[in-house]
């Protein structure tokens, strides 16, 4: 089927979560016409998600609920998910961007071909023998994208393709979809927080609310123009608006009860390496890294996508031993800490943020590590702030994934510790949840603690005391 022959229709579409009483999304009407072009929107936990796994025909199966109304989808999809490393499927980057193209009985020399054209659209400029377990979040978000084009489909279904993408990355990624769109003829349906970048691609903008109902459904030209103010009260970051102030997080919550350490990396080498039954392989990830995360103020760990922000951020939390230097500031190194030790001092939220969780609901999510340690914690106080109080019940596995970091943010640091680090916290994040974790992290800093965020937000690097910009495993910049 070309794309000319699409069909993509939601007719009073609904989906429930199992475990949940409200509906992710409901009485939903949406019709993607060939070469159509749709950006989703809405604040976080607003169905967008949802949206484009009902077109991509996924619920149902890893993905339990209940359905109601009509799907109707006739055409080849290319769905790039919300968590780039849930579609990682080989071990080099090559593979992987072939698995679909293989899958679809092409030619070999037409697969290597289409590999390499995918690759160099989404500036993903390495061997093709490159370790997928080497690749940053960012670099993994733009070779699961590279896996998307490199089919061709008919229907494009990307959620938050430049989440955790530098700026330059994120603007070389929208002009490799729209030279594909323009080049096959395909429809996209996109869902973004940051819609600014993506106005000029579009032909329509689709915004839910909170309910997962549609309440507009407009040319961009009419959503910028007559919807900004509107829609920024809803959350939407829409261009042209100030950024949001922090919430004032009360210090009972986060302040820890004593001081962080001062944690200074000095001549930091850290290796990844990759052991498999053909072999063994080693990336440097830092290179001579040295610097300091102080004690009462916010910072940032900035570059562009592969820089090392996220291995240093984890060296600094004692998540990643050295292979050279030294990561001091604790009478004991961070590494060397037993686990319930370590716990205690520091609370890191990973990338992906499902990789933390150990639980069924939200609320025992949060109280778990607390529980562990024999501390007490105000748990309901938590999830009022960050937005989750009604989702106290709710199976951590079957939320958003704006909603899911915020879970973890809640996991990670209910329990006040002394050194508070988190990776791309805000990605995922409407206005308003945005500024409740930037008035966490600010918070946990005025009371003390050592707080760091690696991060690609140039709103969370604004509100920052400090910064430490990295390129290829080095420091570029203090």
């Amino acid at each position: 089927m070309t794309a000319s022959e699409l069909r993509a229709e939601l007719r009073g579409f609904g989906w429930r979560p199992l475990g949940r009483r409200v509906p992710a999304v409901q009485d939903l009407d949406l019709r993607v016409r060939p070469g159509e072009r749709i950006l989703l929107a809405g604040p976080s936990g607003a169905g967008k998600s949802t949206v484009v796994h009902a077109l991509a025909g996924v619920l149902g199966g890893a993905l339990p609920g209940e359905r109601s109304g009509e799907v109707r989808v006739d055409g080849q999809i290319g769905l790039l998910l919300q968590n780039p490393g849930s579609a990682v499927v080989a071990d080099r980057i090559g593979r992987d961007v072939a698995f679909g193209p293989e899958n679809s009985g092409l030619p070999r020399e037409e697969i290597w071909r289409r590999v390499a054209e995918a690759l160099d659209l989404v500036g993903l400029d390495y061997p093709v023998d490159r370790p997928t377990s080497a690749l940053s979040g960012g670099e993994l978000q733009r070779l699961a994208l590279a896996g998307v084009l490199a089919l061709r489909p008919s229907l494009l279904l990307l959620d938050e393709p430049t989440s955790m993408l530098d700026p330059d990355s994120a603007d070389r990624v929208r002009a490799a979809v729209a030279d594909v769109l323009a080049g096959t003829g395909a429809s996209l349906v996109v869902v973004d927080h940051r819609i600014g970048p993506w106005l000029d691609l579009v032909h329509r903008v689709v915004v839910l609310d909170a309910g997962g109902r549609v309440t507009h459904d407009v040319n961009p030209a009419t959503c910028r123009a007559e919807l900004a103010e509107e829609l920024g009260r809803a959350g939407v970051w829409m261009p042209g608006l100030p950024a949001p102030e922090p919430v004032d997080v009360p210090a009972e919550l986060v302040a820890p009860d004593s001081p962080g350490p001062l944690l200074e990396a000095r001549d930091l080498r850290v290796d990844l390496t990759t052991r498999r039954l053909r072999g063994t392989s080693s990336v440097v990830a830092l290179d001579g890294v040295s610097a300091a995360v102080p004690p009462g103020q916010v910072s940032a760990l900035t570059g562009p996508s592969g820089a090392g922000k996220s291995t240093l951020l984890a060296a600094l939390a004692g998540l990643v031993r050295p292979d050279r230097g030294s990561v001091s500031g604790t009478p004991v190194p961070l590494h060397r800490m037993r686990s319930v030790e370590l716990a205690r001092t520091v609370g890191w939220v990973p990338q992906n943020p499902e990789h933390g969780f150990l639980t069924t609901t939200v609320r025992r999510e949060v109280a778990r590590t607390a529980e562990r340690l024999g501390t007490a914690v105000q748990v309901e106080a938590v999830l009022e702030v960050l937005g989750l109080g009604a989702l106290a019940d709710a199976n951590p596995y079957r939320l958003s994934g704006g909603e899911q970091r915020r879970v973890a943010l809640a996991a990670a640091l209910a329990h006040r510790p002394s050194a508070v680090m988190l990776d791309e916290p805000t990605v995922g994040q409407d206005r308003h949840t945005w500024a409740t974790i930037a008035g966490w992290l600010r918070a946990a800093a005025r009371g003390g603690a050592t707080a760091a965020a690696a991060t690609h937000d140039p709103v969370l690097i604004d509100l920052a005391d400090r910064e430490t910009r990295l390129a290829g495993g080095r420091v570029l910049a203090r």
